[in-house]
This record gives C-alpha cells, sequence and structure tokens, in this order.
C-alpha cells in the first residue's frame, strides 16, 4: 500500500488544523508522505473540492490514498467513506466530494442524488471501525480524529474491509455538461476560477466542433475570437485550452474573472465564426 497521503481541505494554513492531521498521520506511520494538495479551498465548497481534487489525482503514484475534508456536515449522520479504485483510494465524508471520481465508476443511474457504482472497477465502504479512529472524537474535527488515523492504517496495509461494512452508492453532485442548441451553439458554464483569474469552463477539446478552428466564445456579454495556444498570444481577453483540456477564458496581464465581474456557474456560449 501507498505511503504517499494527499490532502484537500478547506481548512486554510492560518491555523493548525492541517498540521493536527499530519501529526496524527505521521504518530501511525511514521514513514507516510504526507502530500498537501490545497488548503485554500472557500470554507464548505463542496463542488470547488471536488473539481480541484478531479484534476490532479490522475498524477499520482498508483495506489495513493487521497484524503479530502471539506465537510460543511461534520458531526451529523453522514457517512465518512472509503472508495478504492484501481488508481487509488479517497477517504472523504459522502457528501459529494467524490463526485468526479465516481462519475468514473458508475453502475446505473442517479437515486436519489446517490450514485449506484460498478462493483467490479471499484467498490466502497462505510467507515464504522471504531477500532481504526482516535479514542476520543471531536463532532467538530473528524479530518483528525477520523479520516487521518484511518488513512494510515490503510497506508500501512490493513484490509479494506476491516474499517467497515459495505456501500454500493455514493453521494453525488449535479455535475454540469455543455449542451448543444438547435442552431448549434455550444452552451456551457464556469466551473471554477482559478488563482490568476482564469475562468475553467465546463467545456472540453472534445466538445468543440471536429475540425472547427474558427469559433467565437461569449461570456458576460463579451465576444473573443478563435483559440489562443499560449496566455501570451493576443493582447486582452483570450479563450486556450488549459492543462487539464477545459476551454478557459484568460485575461493577458490581469485577471479574466475581475475584469468580467464572473461567477462560477455564469454561461459561456460557443459559435462557429460568422453564425
Amino acid at each position: 500500500m501507498s505511503a504517499i497521503i494527499t490532502l484537500t481541505t478547506d481548512f486554510g494554513m492560518a491555523d493548525a488544523y492541517v498540521a493536527a492531521m499530519k501529526g496524527v498521520i505521521l504518530g501511525i506511520n511514521p514513514d507516510a508522505r504526507p502530500v498537501d494538495i490545497c488548503h485554500t479551498i472557500e470554507p464548505q465548497n463542496i463542488s470547488q473540492a471536488a473539481f480541484i481534487l478531479s484534476t490532479v489525482c490522475d498524477f499520482f503514484p498508483k495506489r495513493t490514498i487521497h484524503l479530502v475534508v471539506v465537510d460543511p456536515g461534520v458531526g451529523s449522520d453522514r457517512k465518512a467513506v472509503i472508495l478504492r479504485t484501481p488508481a487509488a483510494d479517497f477517504i472523504a465524508p459522502d457528501n459529494g466530494v467524490l463526485s468526479y471520481i465516481v462519475q468514473n465508476y458508475a453502475g446505473g443511474s442517479i437515486i436519489d442524488n446517490r450514485q449506484p457504482l460498478d462493483t467490479g472497477k471499484a467498490e466502497a465502504i462505510e467507515i464504522t471501525g471504531r477500532q481504526y479512529w482516535r479514542p476520543t472524537v471531536s463532532p467538530t474535527f473528524h479530518g483528525r480524529d477520523i479520516f487521518a488515523p484511518v488513512a494510515a492504517h490503510l497506508s500501512l496495509g490493513t484490509h479494506l474491509t476491516e474499517f467497515g461494512v459495505p456501500l454500493d452508492s455514493l453521494a453525488v453532485l449535479p455535475l454540469s455538461s455543455p449542451r448543444r442548441e438547435p442552431d448549434g451553439t455550444l452552451v456551457g458554464c464556469i466551473l471554477h476560477i482559478d488563482n490568476f483569474g482564469n475562468l475553467i469552463t465546463n467545456i472540453k477539446r472534445h466538445d468543440l466542433l471536429s475540425g472547427n478552428t474558427g469559433i467565437t466564445v461569449e461570456v458576460k456579454s463579451e465576444l473573443i475570437n478563435g483559440l489562443a495556444d499560449i496566455y501570451d498570444m493576443s493582447d486582452g481577453l483570450c479563450t486556450i485550452i488549459g492543462s487539464n483540456e477545459y476551454l478557459e477564458i484568460a485575461l493577458k496581464d490581469g485577471n479574466a474573472g475581475d475584469f468580467l465581474n464572473a461567477a462560477v456557474g455564469d454561461e459561456v456560449k460557443i459559435r462557429s465564426s460568422g453564425r
């Protein structure tokens, strides 16, 4: 089992919460290698955490353990879960924060915001084995007292089934997909605004019209013609296919999010040039 344990939280860096989790992990497995993905997720922003995780987890070695604690329901009856896939293990509250991962292993239609798993490809466990928790569990800090020790024990090779009982479905968010209008217009939305102010949309390279290099992108009543290859290719606003294959809107030497007063969820339209 991998000793790499990634951490994604909304705890920020001004407090000791992340350090406490790392201390618990290292106290159980001194050979563990905690790796920070992001701790500046907006507080309680499950969808942001789900997206950030989805853009990075494939770049880690197989059997990496990804620990995610963005948990507005901490202390409630929401489940704590482990999801095992062929590539990695994920430990998180069962609140939709693993939605992008789960959709790759779907085993049926979503019912009541829960996605059945293809159990031939992935398996999930509800974490109920208290022997793998800290002796005293705070109702407000399951990251330290449940998730961190479970991740550490998993990294030591403890069998998955020792942690609890099987689940056949996990909670998922209503992930948005671009749609094609009758006139051919592709309509998507902003998924994420990164630290540079780039607007990352839910439109991917393969969604664009095959062979069509001439496009016009409309966002917040602004029209942007064509696709740039690099951020520095044109003055003003530009569109580019980013490193994770999502269409982005950027502003050279500036912040596109601030310039457009844009927000996650805002609509983005793509038309063939001249349409």
